[in-house]
């Protein structure tokens, strides 16, 4: 995988083989960095990478200048490899070892972007979960957003706060904000259908 934009811009990062993780493709982190640019500056930016993985998309804010950054996965590999790159890299990511119902039950903080890229095989309401806890909680800032990576098989446009979403071959990110105008939503829906 690679760093796409920023000061590391271009650089490639090799996790170890034998990780439990399905990264986002270069291709569709490229696409969703692209959405997230026309919504936010992302210097100092505070995220949370839920299911973090390799840390691909925490890597990818690092790079931009977000700060700080909390990654979060049940797996010891993973988070070993992520503060192994973080430390590589003089990068403000805290990785945390936790199952991520526990850390958003026990999560006392709020964050501007919050990225969650769950197994894609976990059944849908599990998705729902995640989701309902984050606002529940009160986990997003009041202009933030909620970015959910799922398959075509899982729906979330059902669900409150849901946005808007976006696709890109077999991976659909789903977008939830806190903002509640219809009409905003509807100039989004058409936006999309012209793309």
């Amino acid at each position: 995988m690679r760093i796409i934009s920023g000061k590391y811009k271009g650089r490639r990062i090799s996790p170890p083989k034998g990780l439990p993780v399905r990264p986002t493709t270069d291709m569709s982190k490229e696409a969703l960095f692209n959405v997230l640019n026309n919504h936010f500056s992302f210097e100092g930016l505070k995220i949370l990478d839920l299911f973090a993985g390799t840390g691909n998309i925490s890597y990818e804010f690092a790079s931009r200048g977000s700060t700080p950054i909390t990654a979060v996965d049940g797996d010891f590999g993973c988070v070993k490899f992520i503060k192994q790159v973080a430390a590589e890299y003089d990068f403000n990511i805290a990785a945390t070892k936790s199952d991520v119902f526990t850390y958003i039950e026990r999560c006392k903080t709020s964050y501007d972007i919050i990225f969650a890229d769950p197994p894609y095989a976990l059944d849908q309401k599990i998705f729902e979960k995640i989701i309902e806890l984050v606002f529940e909680k009160e986990l997003l800032n009041e202009e933030g957003m909620m970015i959910i990576e799922h398959s075509k098989y899982t729906k979330l446009d059902h669900m409150i706060h849901f946005s808007f979403q976006k696709s890109y071959g077999g991976s659909i990110f789903s977008f939830f904000e806190i903002v509640t105008d219809t009409e905003d939503d509807e100039e989004i829906d058409l936006a999309d259908e012209e793309e």
